[in-house]
């Protein structure tokens, strides 16, 4: 199975709110999920985001590929 680390948004329309989780790369992105690590709201001013950084860095370990997105997000 490949694991990916990756944004999927929750929300309404027009005010998106994105949820990091783990999961399966063959999944859609709003799919199931094998575990949310933390969340980023582009809303707010300045942009909130909060993670578990053990828990990313666990995922990480096991060979979880981190999306592009997530990567630029969690190296701040």
């Amino acid at each position: 199975m490949a694991t990916v680390v990756r944004l999927t948004r929750m929300g309404r329309k027009k005010q998106p709110f994105y949820r990091i989780v783990a999961t399966d790369s063959r999944k859609r992105r709003d799919g199931g999920w094998i575990e949310s690590l933390g969340y980023y709201n582009p809303n707010t001013e300045p942009a909130t985001i909060e993670f578990d950084a053990e828990r990313l860095q666990y995922w990480k370990s096991v060979g979880a590929k981190l999306s592009e997105r997530v990567e630029k997000l969690t190296s701040k």
